[in-house]
C-alpha cells in the first residue's frame, strides 16, 4: 500500500487551526479574528496582559465555549461540526486545579480512568505509570488536599494525560508555582513535545516562553499583534544597548567625550535604582550587542586610553516585546472571561 511523503518544502500538518475566530461578550469583543497554525509536535505559547481573551481561546479549541464566528480546527475536526473528535484527541489542564482534594491521587487518577472507560485492570496500569513518572508514588495514597502546590499541579496534568491525548492545553499551568516547582513543569513539558504531544500553553510568565516555545504569538485588543519565534519576536523592538560604568568621575567624563556621538541622551536614561545614569557614572550605547560592535567601542576607549570598570551587553529580551506590543492595553475589569 502506497504511503503519503512530505514533499521538502511542505509545511507539516497542523494540530491546531483557526481562521478568524472571533468571540464577543455583550459588546465586549474579546477575539477579534485571530488566525493560527500551530504544526504538530509543537510548543506554541500565547501571551497576552490579564484579559485579552488568552482564555477564551483554549475554551473555544477545547470544545467548552463555542465561538460567534470564525473557524478552527484541532487534531483535523472542526471544533463546530465534529466537537467529540476533538475531545477524544485533546487534554486540557485549566488554571484552576482539577484535583480533588477529599481523594488520594491514586484515586483521582483512577476516576480519570473511568471516565475514559478504560477497563479496571488497563486504568490500574496506566494510572500507575503516570503516578511514577510525575514521581508521585509517595503521595499516591494520601489526600490531595494536603499535596503541595507543585504536587497537585504535576496529578493534575497527569490525570489529563490517562486518555493518551495527542494534544494538551495548559491555561498558565506554573501561576502560583515556585521556582522549583516551575522547572519540573517545564521539564514535563519538553517530555510531552519529545513523546511527540503538541502543546498550547498560555502564560504570563514570559521566561516560561521564551524557555519553552517554539512560536510564540502575543495576543493584545482580541488581535494577534505578532507572531514567530522567541528570536523573531525580539528582533521586532530596539532597546539593544552596552552599558558601561566607572567609579572614577574623571575617567566618566572623559569616556563621555570620547563616545559623545553614540551614546543615548541622558535625559532619557535611568539606572536600575532609578538615578540618572549621568549620577551613577554609567554611560548607555544602543547597538545590538554584536562582536563587530562591541570591538569598535572598545578600539575607541582604547585610542583614548579609557577603561571602564564594568561592561554588560543588553540585547531586547520578551519583556520588551510584550511592553511594546501591549503598552496601550487597559485591563478591563468587567471581562469575565479570562479571569
Amino acid at each position: 500500500m502506497p504511503t503519503s511523503r512530505r514533499v521538502d518544502g511542505e509545511q507539516p500538518p497542523a494540530a491546531v487551526s483557526t481562521v478568524g475566530l472571533r468571540k464577543s461578550y455583550g459588546d465586549k469583543v474579546v477575539l477579534d479574528g485571530i488566525d493560527l497554525r500551530i504544526p504538530a509536535g509543537s510548543v506554541f505559547a500565547l501571551l497576552g496582559p490579564n484579559g485579552a481573551g488568552k482564555t477564551t481561546a483554549v475554551k473555544i479549541l477545547s470544545t467548552l465555549i463555542t465561538a460567534d464566528g470564525g473557524q478552527a480546527r484541532v487534531a483535523g475536526h472542526d471544533v463546530a461540526t465534529s466537537p467529540d473528535g476533538v475531545r477524544a484527541a485533546i487534554g486540557v489542564t485549566g488554571q484552576f486545579s482539577a484535583v480533588d482534594g477529599l481523594i488520594t491521587g491514586e484515586e483521582n487518577m483512577l476516576l480519570m480512568a473511568d471516565l475514559h472507560h478504560l477497563s479496571k485492570r488497563e486504568g490500574r496500569r496506566v494510572a500507575a505509570e503516570l503516578l511514577e513518572r510525575f514521581d508521585l508514588v509517595e503521595a499516591a495514597k494520601k489526600p490531595a488536599a494536603g499535596y503541595s502546590g507543585g504536587m497537585k499541579r504535576r496529578l493534575d496534568i497527569a490525570m489529563t494525560l490517562v486518555g493518551g491525548p495527542r494534544i494538551i492545553f495548559l491555561d498558565e499551568p506554573t501561576t502560583g508555582l515556585d521556582p522549583r516547582s516551575r522547572h519540573t513543569m517545564w521539564q514535563i513539558v519538553r517530555e510531552l513535545v519529545s513523546d511527540g504531544v503538541t502543546v498550547f500553553l498560555t502564560t504570563q510568565y514570559l521566561e516560561e516562553a521564551d524557555e519553552l516555545a517554539d512560536r510564540i504569538a502575543v495576543l493584545n485588543d482580541g488581535k494577534i499583534a505578532a507572531e514567530g519565534t522567541a528570536e523573531e519576536l525580539k528582533r521586532l523592538v530596539s532597546g539593544g544597548h552596552v552599558r558601561l560604568r566607572f567609579t572614577d568621575p574623571t575617567a566618566y567624563r572623559s569616556a563621555a567625550a570620547a563616545l559623545y556621538d553614540v551614546t543615548l541622551p541622558s535625559s532619557r536614561l535611568r539606572s536600575s535604582g532609578g538615578t540618572p545614569l549621568e549620577e551613577s557614572l554609567s554611560l548607555q550605547i544602543a547597538g545590538d550587542g554584536s562582536q563587530r560592535e562591541l570591538r569598535l567601542l572598545l578600539d575607541r576607549l582604547d585610542a583614548a586610553g579609557i577603561e571602564a570598570d564594568e561592561l554588560t551587553v543588553h540585547t531586547p529580551d520578551l519583556d520588551d516585546v510584550f511592553f511594546a506590543l501591549t503598552a496601550t492595553t487597559v485591563p478591563d475589569q468587567t471581562e469575565k472571561a479570562d479571569r
